[in-house]
């Protein structure tokens, strides 16, 4: 949209630290959930046997992802009337609410079966909170970057996630090491929990401090002097008008997301229950690991911005599909501290390179004044259907096929739809948008 009043250096940077720390803390909340999953299982899921409790934990996970397209849905169309601002501040405060209620939960001995039915409301609200973060957090990002660099911009959104997971991955650590096991398992897993009450108001400080974003409030504008039409349905508009970007957005987002729920939760999981793996050690190479998405998202933004978003995202999937059925196969084979390291190090590595220009892709297909709904709704549908439940589905599979080398195969499936997304997306938006080629 032409005319947009240009925002200072001074505020671009203060949105980007307040979209990435806000962002970041999000995700530390919904994270530690997945490092902290086998203790949570014993303490609130008993069962009669280990693999049903784990399960029972898993779904628990998974059941986060159902209310997501909900959360994106609602807190998007809520973005796009009142402003992308508004939203971010009110997704912050839910997540600090259900972090904060599973911190101070009583376990199933103190009160039975009230204790996984609050867990399960706490994960509600953390998933419903979530599912509007991803979507205002990229659109403010994007609409605030320069024309030339917003794919280097929007990379600070995956940034945030990768500081999160590794963050996370490093406390669960340093308590694995430092504390006894019953003292673990007795208080120490509440504390990045508890944690979460703080990161609310820090977080609705941070964000109520910055601008409104400049495309927005150009739009709101346009709107209110009757040059263009508001949009009173952005949902239906955007599965109407644009099912390309729909489409291959919706691709791209699965194998984004499987190689997340596999590689940063599912696999975790499956070091320490199914391979025999220490705490330590797993989650010593997992805050490795994301510390390398961390580092390689903005190259991989960068270069998206100077070669166009497909010529980056094509080989990197490509690639990652064959590195990660030879390193996961070479940890199944082989189940060492090394073999862990060489999987999360491979996968992260190659895994950057389509995780950091996701988010420029995945809002600029749309329209500002769809915008923040699109990404809400393809991002949360392909979260739903094969992330959320990735940890509980590849546990189940293990079980069922007696098969350790299941959970590569959903990567797989994942790699080919991620292929076919990005091929869909459509080249129309290399006329409008800088930085878009086939």
């Amino acid at each position: 949209m032409n005319g947009n009043p240009t925002p200072s250096p001074a505020m671009v940077r203060k949105v980007v630290i307040a979209s990435v720390l806000g962002n970041a803390f999000e995700w530390f909340d919904f994270a530690i959930y997945g490092l902290f999953a086998v203790l949570i299982a014993k303490l609130f899921f008993p069962g009669g046997n280990d693999f049903a409790s784990m399960l029972l934990t898993l779904a628990t996970f998974g059941v986060g992802f159902a209310v997501r397209p909900l959360g994106g849905v609602l807190l998007g169309l809520y973005g796009d009337r009142v402003g992308r601002k508004k939203a971010l501040s009110m997704t912050i405060v839910l997540m600090s609410i259900g972090t904060g209620m599973i911190g101070l939960l009583p376990t199933y001995a103190a009160i039975g079966i009230a204790a996984p039915i609050l867990m399960v409301l706490a994960r509600l609200i953390q998933g419903f909170s979530v599912g509007g973060e991803f979507s205002g957090a990229t659109t403010m990002l994007v609409e605030f970057a320069p024309a030339n660099r917003r794919g280097f911009y929007g990379s600070f959104q995956m940034c945030s996630q990768a500081l999160a997971f590794s963050l996370g991955a490093l406390v669960a650590y340093l308590l694995t090491v430092n504390l006894a096991p019953h003292d673990l398992e007795s208080w120490g897993w509440r504390l990045p929990f508890l944690l979460g009450i703080l990161i609310g108001p820090v977080g609705w400080l941070i964000r109520s401090t910055v601008d409104e974003s400049p495309e927005f409030l150009a739009y709101a504008s346009e709107v209110r002097r009757g040059k263009i039409k508001p949009v009173n349905t952005p949902l239906r508009t955007v599965f109407r008008d644009y099912p390309r970007a729909v489409l291959g957005s919706i691709g791209m987002s699965v194998v984004g997301t499987v190689s997340a729920y596999v590689f940063v939760f599912f696999l975790p999981i499956f070091a320490k229950k199914q391979l025999g793996m220490s705490a330590a050690d797993v989650n010593l190479s997992t805050f490795i690991g994301t510390a390398i998405i961390l580092v390689f998202c903005p190259l991989a933004g960068y270069l998206s911005d100077r070669f166009g978003r497909k010529a980056v995202l094509l080989p990197a999937i490509v690639a990652y599909g064959i590195a990660s059925y030879v390193l996961f196969r070479q940890l199944v084979e082989v189940p060492t501290f090394g073999s862990l390291l060489a999987v999360q190090i491979g996968v992260s590595c190659l895994m950057s390179f389509f995780w950091g220009p996701t988010p420029i892709v995945l809002t600029e297909v749309f329209p500002v004044s769809v915008r923040s709904t699109g990404a809400a709704v393809t991002y949360n549908l392909a979260v739903l259907i094969f992330g959320g439940l990735a940890p509980f589905v590849n546990t189940w599979l293990v079980h069922v096929s007696g098969s350790n080398l299941a959970p590569i195969y959903y990567v797989q499936a994942s790699v080919v739809i991620g292929i076919i997304g990005v091929l869909v997306l459509p080249s129309a938006a290399r006329r409008t948008v800088p930085g878009f080629a086939t």
